[in-house]
């Protein structure tokens, strides 16, 4: 019992002297809680102001739409001269890389016996020719009957064609050339015996020549026969151009490409088949495009967007792009003409935010 009345005189001397000694305690307490409570408020306040950015006016412009690709140079003609019958190679008039013009005679191959069959059916020709006049001159007398007169005719009939087969053989052993080129490196040599089929040498022809080159298959329509594309060579300054002929009717499904196909004149032999070129297609010109700062593009999992500027406030808009170049990229969709565009602190943005637009 007297334990418990020690600590009850202890408790309220602490009390007592608490009261005498720190009068003022609890008010200032409470003061440095309303101090805390009003700057906590006016760091809440704070929040609200407005980020100040700059912006960019969008507006319709007209660009030049203009395509890149990689280009090879193709020969106008080119074909691999075979033998077309079995023979040995008695005559072989080529100089290697040297010019060709067109049914000058390549390759002769030996046509001897081909001759000697062409001589006997000349001989058997002219005897039959000569039984069919006087078997007609028999029937205009009834001498003969018409059967026989029209045996001797088909017997003159029959040599004439065997004389078209041999003469048709004889042109399959001189192996010419079927347009003006160049002729490349030689494959055989004289002496040789030659197989149907075996190559002699390849001829292509260089003035003019044909450059192919492939495009993405979203620029197909945009490409028009008969336009006029730019060249370039590595190491070369000049420009040069060439004219569209052809386009591929299908697109490679594995790529999404289309084969394009250009042809220009080559009087110096500058372009080599084989030869790489840079190609420069210019498009059809947009004069209904929005070009806009390619920094104030944001990616996203959903594509792209852009900040614009409303009653004060950041927007976000999901836009659409196209062709692009090292400072600006095409809109094609979700911004109009007009619209603010924000181009400064954009990662700092959020939708709804008040913005403030520099001067």
């Amino acid at each position: 019992m007297r334990p418990i009345v020690i600590l009850v005189g202890i408790i309220l001397s602490l009390i007592i002297g608490k009261l005498f000694l720190f009068p003022g305690s609890d008010g200032v307490g409470s003061g440095k809680e309303k101090a805390l409570g009003s700057n906590a408020k006016g760091a809440k306040g704070s929040g609200g102001a407005a980020v100040p950015v700059e912006v960019y006016i969008a507006s319709l412009e007209r660009v030049d739409n203009r395509l890149f690709a990689s280009g090879t140079v193709v020969p106008n003609e080119e074909v691999d001269l075979k033998a077309e019958i079995a023979g040995r190679l008695i005559k072989l008039n080529i100089r290697e890389g040297g010019p060709v013009a067109k049914g000058q005679l390549i390759a002769k191959i030996n046509d001897k016996d081909l001759r000697a069959q062409m001589v006997k059916l000349e001989y058997n020709a002219a005897l039959t020719r000569n039984i069919e006049q006087r078997q007609k001159k028999l029937l205009s007398i009834e001498a003969i009957s018409r059967e026989e007169y029209e045996i001797a005719v088909n017997n003159v009939q029959t040599l004439e064609a065997d004389k078209e087969l041999i003469m048709a053989q004889l042109e399959k052993t001189e192996i010419r050339a079927p347009f003006s080129g160049t002729i490349g490196l030689k494959s055989i040599s004289e002496g040789a015996y030659l197989s149907p089929g075996t190559s002699v040498a390849t001829l292509v022809q260089i003035n003019p020549v044909k450059i192919d080159f492939t495009i993405p298959e979203k620029y197909s329509k945009s490409i028009r026969l008969g336009s006029t594309v730019k060249l370039g060579l590595d190491d070369d300054t000049k420009d040069y151009s060439a004219r569209i002929v052809a386009l591929d009717p299908k697109v490679d499904e594995a790529l999404r490409t289309q084969r394009v196909r250009a042809i220009m004149q080559n009087p110096g032999g500058t372009f080599v088949p084989g030869m790489f070129v840079k190609v420069q297609v210019d498009l059809t010109a947009n004069s209904e495009t929005i070009m806009i700062p390619t920094d104030a593009i944001v990616p996203v999992l959903k594509g792209k967007k852009v900040f614009v500027v409303k009653n004060g406030k950041a927007e976000e808009v999901m836009v659409t792009t196209g062709l692009r170049n090292d400072q600006r990229i095409q809109v094609t969709d979700g911004l109009r003409a007009g619209d603010s565009l924000i181009v400064t602190g954009i990662m700092a943005l959020k939708p709804g935010v008040s913005v403030k637009v520099k001067k």
